[in-house]
């Protein structure tokens, strides 16, 4: 049995418009589960519901087997972090981290142990007597995380914690947060729009669309094999063609709407390619090129008229200049059908 199980989840906020669709979602004890999406999706909703700061209209919540549906928060032990801090700017680090230890009237030597051991945990030794303004943003959010797990919750959710952190340090987060929720094996559900985030801490990766899940998966299975057209175009920069393209581009009859290949699927050279029954193969022109990090991604248009975009790790032999003639192949494997 699921730890958290979500039984035809609805829910609206004018009585009309669905912003759940009788969604049913499963959470196995201890997974890292992300809800992605775009914004307005309802990956939020749903994790406000879990937590019960808001009533759903239908449906169920399970955790550990037990229905929580119309539980107050306070009584579902559960663990939330925000986008914002949400820190109280009169208390220091170990104060903040205690507070929660301190409402359930703990004893005093076991809050001190307990918040010890968290700031050793979240790698905040020698911060424990400084104020949230005497914090770097980072230093702030895995306070507000560690104040979310001293408690030792059921389990804990994350809410776009990381949203309003600079992109170095954003990736520092995302790791440590991965490593702390391994070590206390923490049932956890993360909600972002970002499909790296969402790619790198992962188990499973639910992604949301419409207020319903379009696809459940590992990352690899999310990104190698998007199962409808909105998983294609939101994960990875597929190339999406029309059936009308891909006829004209290879000659080759289709009874699907549209195909997808993924840019790093599409290999190019300067030179022409002894063909093999396994691959489809293209003649273009470099059209358009972007340098993302160690990615070369080149916009080609083919012969037949079509566009594809080509993503390659940056090597100085495999650079090629605007309106250079390339030749492309592509593994018939990757050519996913919708």
């Amino acid at each position: 049995m699921a730890y958290i199980e979500f039984k035809n989840i609805r829910k609206s906020y004018d009585g009309e418009n669905l912003v759940l669709k009788n969604l049913n979602l499963q959470v196995n004890e201890g997974e890292l589960v992300t809800l992605l999406g775009p914004s307005g999706c309802g990956k939020s909703t749903l994790l406000r519901s879990l937590a019960g700061f808001e009533a759903i209209d239908g449906g169920s919540i399970h955790i550990n087997g037990q229905d929580v549906t119309d539980l107050p928060p306070g009584k579902r032990n559960i663990g939330m972090v925000f986008q914002q801090y949400s820190l109280f700017p009169n208390m220091n680090v170990a104060e903040n981290i205690a507070f929660g230890l301190k409402m359930q009237k703990m004893n005093q030597r076991v809050i001190k142990e307990k918040v010890a051991r968290i700031i050793e945990l979240v790698e905040l030794s020698g911060k424990e007597n400084h104020y949230p303004a005497q914090l770097s943003g980072g230093q702030k959010q895995r306070v507000a995380l560690a104040r979310a797990i001293v408690t030792e919750p059921k389990v804990l959710l994350l809410d776009e914690p990381l949203s309003a952190i600079d992109a170095l340090l954003r990736k520092n987060l995302q790791k440590q947060i991965r490593r702390i929720q391994k070590a206390l094996h923490i049932t956890t559900i993360f909600v972002t729009h970002d499909q790296d985030e969402a790619m790198l801490m992962s188990d499973v990766i639910h992604v949301m669309a419409s207020g319903k899940i379009e696809q459940s998966g590992t990352p690899t299975e999310i990104y190698t094999h998007p199962e409808t057209h909105f998983v294609a175009s939101f994960i990875g920069n597929y190339n999406l063609l029309a059936r009308s393209d891909f006829e004209k581009l290879t000659g080759q009859k289709k009874q699907v709407d549209q195909v997808a290949i993924r840019p790093e699927a599409i290999e190019y050279f300067k030179d022409p390619q002894l063909e093999t029954d396994d691959y489809l193969y293209f003649k273009g022109k470099v059209v358009d090129e972007t340098i993302s990090g160690n990615i070369l991604s080149y916009v080609i248009e083919t012969e037949q008229g079509v566009q594809l975009r080509a993503d390659h790790l940056y090597r100085t032999f495999n650079l090629l200049d605007k309106g250079e003639q390339v030749f492309l192949k592509v593994e018939k494997r990757n050519v996913l059908e919708y």
